[in-house]
């Protein structure tokens, strides 16, 4: 059997049919990769040679490599999706990985900032330099509405609705969702727009995208990076943060403050509300250390 051929085939399907984000097709590209390696180097080439035991094999061997529980997790998703195609077309009618049970995770508890430790990282850009306005509008934008660091470099002029207070959102799989924006990140944005943009775009008004680096290209992942590092440091917080923490912090906030999970689900983009119920948990946390601090009775 052709593995690879029908690697191909599978990844095209999976764009075209289960329209996954190019992310997510890269990653079960190379995971899958390395599983027909492991098919090829063990001369397997019939999917009816493929034991429920070869499979586990395999996961060892990753087990072995160093891989997290979540490229583990991944991983075994990708074999099972690729297996079950295989059946869909007809190819085979076995499926070694059915018998199978998905490697359990535990979902780790996602770190968050304080308000205060927020407030100190927003204040930190200049806003007397075009580049300042330019940062804190990022900033402001990033924390007020919950974005993915993705949703945010993809942002687009024409998704900014001031007058609804709203901006339009392209997330995982194409989905298209609406996020309320605050009153401070509309100011810092409508600032920028008026009076830093146009000073980026270097003549170029093609460019569509909302925030623009010194280049007048949008940023990339590694730009949004560093710029947050920037003004942690200047914040004075030690604590490890990344651009995703922003989210992070975005939903603790919400929930903390009394928010509704199906509307903070709506917000982020969650599929599932599972996903958004993990900072449920932090906010208990919250509210332990809260009743530990001021009941009467709790020492």
């Amino acid at each position: 059997m052709n593995w690879r051929k029908w690697l191909e085939r599978y990844m095209r399907y999976l764009a075209l049919e289960k329209n996954l984000s190019n992310n997510t097709q890269f990653s079960y590209q190379t995971d899958l990769n390395r599983y027909i390696q492991f098919l090829e180097e063990k001369k397997i080439d019939r999917v009816e040679a493929i034991t429920p035991r070869c499979i586990q094999e395999y996961n060892l061997l990753l087990s072995r490599m160093g891989l997290a529980a979540s490229s583990l997790s991944r991983n075994f998703s990708a074999l099972r999706g690729f297996h079950k195609f295989l059946v869909l077309e007809g190819v085979t009618d076995w499926n070694p990985t059915e018998l199978l049970e998905t490697p359990r995770l535990q979902r780790k508890l996602p770190e968050v900032l304080s308000i205060e430790e927020i407030e100190a990282i927003l204040n930190q850009p200049d806003v007397e330099e075009p580049t300042g306005i330019r940062d804190r509008a990022i900033l402001e934008v990033f924390y007020g509405a919950g974005l993915r660091v993705s949703e945010l470099i993809q942002l687009k002029i024409e998704d900014v609705f001031f007058a609804e207070e709203l901006l339009r959102v392209m997330g995982k799989g194409h989905k298209e969702r609406y996020v309320p924006l605050g009153s401070q990140a509309q100011h810092w944005l409508k600032v920028y727009l008026a009076r830093v943009r146009p000073l980026l775009t270097k003549g170029l008004t093609s460019r569509s995208q909302v925030f623009l680096n010194r280049f007048g290209r949008p940023f990339s992942r590694m730009g949004i990076w560093k710029l947050v590092q920037k003004y942690v440091v200047q914040a004075g917080i030690s604590k490890a943060v990344y651009p995703h923490i922003f989210r992070h912090s975005f939903a603790t906030h919400l929930l903390e403050n009394g928010a509704d999970l199906r509307a903070v689900q709506e917000m982020l983009g969650h599929a599932d509300i599972s996903t958004t119920q993990i900072y449920t948990h932090v906010t208990h946390g919250y509210l332990k250390d809260v009743y530990q601090q001021f009941h009467p009775r709790a020492q």
